[in-house]
């Protein structure tokens, strides 16, 4: 069985709550990606910050930090949640990515690209 721990991307870029929305923006831009995990020092999943999100702050960029926008209710997947799995809450809830924890510990994120190429592989 697919799982999330075999399609994804095993170590996601990530953003620490105390940086500037401006260095989120700079970093999903220049490195082509809709969003960031946001971690604690030790690794810790605190949330998600996304292109949507960065859309409603405008020129407060500078001043806000990532704490202050981020989303807090995440939907994370396990290592063993199965690729199916995935793709259902992709679906039900609309959401492009998601966070794989073991624990509390970020060890993944799997986006919608990781499945369409899976997709791709077995097709």
């Amino acid at each position: 069985m697919l799982t999330a721990e075999k399609v994804m991307i095993k170590e996601p870029l990530t953003i620490l709550p105390e940086e500037t929305v401006a260095r989120a923006m700079l970093t999903m831009t220049v490195r082509g990606i809709g969003g960031l995990p946001v971690v604690s020092d030790e690794g810790e999943l605190l949330g998600m910050i996304t292109h949507r999100d960065l859309i409603l702050v405008g020129s407060d960029a500078e001043q806000l930090r990532v704490k202050d926008i981020m989303s807090t209710k995440v939907i994370a997947i396990t290592p063993e949640t199965p690729v199916k799995r995935i793709a259902e809450i992709m679906s039900n809830t609309g959401l492009q990515r998601l966070p794989v924890v073991k624990g509390n510990k970020l060890i993944g994120l799997v986006t919608q690209s990781c499945l369409i190429r899976v997709l791709a592989e077995i097709l």
